[in-house]
């Protein structure tokens, strides 16, 4: 919860320096036992689909945002229970469904054709991208029909820089039709809680921004807000030699960091916890790993490959160096394990799930949450 505080405390800062509202993205993190803690340092949630905007509703409260690539029929109803706000991703949807909202603010996704992403898989306005409506001329059509829109268009972007451009963009791309509306909100994966990001700048960008069109701009931080919160707990569980030394470990990226395996990034390592009982190297073998070719003398290094245990053989976290040998036993946190990852664990090769613990902070530790062979079990029939 002290880390989660560093960040939620500049969005907070934001909030009352550019006088915009702040909704907690869940498709990146929904781990509901910190929502408490987080009410009083945002505005509410924005969800993906109905099972997200009900939590949101039970269990953070404040505004409910619901947006979904589709809605289905049957889903409408019981949404509009939960949500303040929801978000059509095309215009039929909405026309089909405009009726049946009477009592909520109405949005509807636009694609601006412009985005950030450093991956393919993640740029929501990639060729032949369905997130969001595409045909600029449609919104005249519909301009009376919606309270607000939406513009999702960054992922992990840390420049402000390309972040002010494109909101200039958008501001003369849709100039006429802001100046209607009530809200427009800029999505997430702008990563402003960073050490280095310029936060005085973005504040002042957004304060303009929402000035200028007499509306109020709401941002949907996700890993944002979560960024090196948590981390996921390992103990090494055998090393076996092929080429390299691999240090095998009770855990998965298959099964428990999906992300690292999508995107084929390494994991980032925080910190390794040492067993008591160690066997060091011989004097001879320090002395040998420390040579190089030409006779000189290096720091001593200890590389190896640290993999996970499903039967996947590209399920791998990444190689790293180390200052000493690992052993059996050996604990390695890997950092940054909040986003993407509660919410995308599964069960392959009936891996036990890790559990999720809490440090408070008054320092103690609550385990919220642990699985056994009665989740796998239940999941499945």
């Amino acid at each position: 919860e002290q880390k989660l505080i560093k960040n939620l405390e500049k969005i907070q800062w934001l909030r009352q320096h550019a006088n915009i509202k702040s909704v907690l993205a869940l498709k990146c993190f929904s781990t509901w036992p910190v929502f408490k803690l987080m009410q009083s340092y945002m505005d509410g949630t924005t969800s993906s689909s109905l099972y997200e905007a009900k939590l949101g509703y039970e269990e953070f409260g404040k505004e409910v945002h619901a947006y979904s690539v589709a809605f289905a029929q049957d889903e409408i109803h019981e949404l509009k229970q939960y949500a303040n706000k929801v978000i059509f991703n095309s215009v039929k949807q909405l026309k089909t469904f405009y009726a049946e909202l009477d009592t909520v603010d109405i949005g509807l996704r636009i694609n601006p054709h412009i985005s950030y992403s450093d991956y393919d898989l993640a740029d929501p306005a990639r060729k032949y991208s369905r997130l969001g409506v595409t045909d600029d001329s449609s919104l005249k059509e519909i301009a009376h029909l919606i309270n607000g829109v939406m513009f999702h268009y960054n992922c992990e972007n840390n420049d402000f820089h390309n972040f002010s451009q494109q909101l200039d963009h958008i501001g003369k791309t849709y100039h006429d039709l802001l100046h209607q509306l009530d809200w427009v909100s800029l999505g997430g994966g702008i990563y402003f809680t960073l050490d280095d990001y310029p936060l005085e700048k973005f504040a002042a960008k957004l304060k303009a921004f929402g000035e200028q069109f007499g509306i109020q701009i709401y941002l949907e931080p996700g890993e944002t807000a979560i960024t090196d919160s948590a981390c996921l707990v390992t103990t090494v569980l055998d090393i076996v030699h092929n080429e390299m030394d691999i240090a095998i470990v009770d855990s998965s990226t298959e099964a428990h960091m999906l992300d690292l395996l999508i995107y084929r990034e390494p994991a980032d390592i925080e910190k390794v916890q040492l067993t008591e009982q160690r066997i060091e190297p011989s004097t001879e073998q320090r002395r040998n790993e420390r040579c190089t070719e030409d006779g000189i003398n290096q720091h001593d290094n200890y590389h190896y490959m640290i993999a996970g245990k499903t039967c996947l053989a590209g399920d791998i976290f990444g190689e790293y160096d180390f200052d000493s040998p690992l052993q059996t036993g050996d604990r390695i946190h890997f950092a940054d394990a909040a986003g993407y990852t509660m919410v995308k664990m599964n069960w392959f090769n009936g891996l036990k799930m890790p559990s999720i613990v809490i440090k408070r902070l008054d320092g103690q530790y609550d385990t919220v949450k642990t699985f056994d062979y009665s989740d796998f079990k239940q999941n499945l029939g």
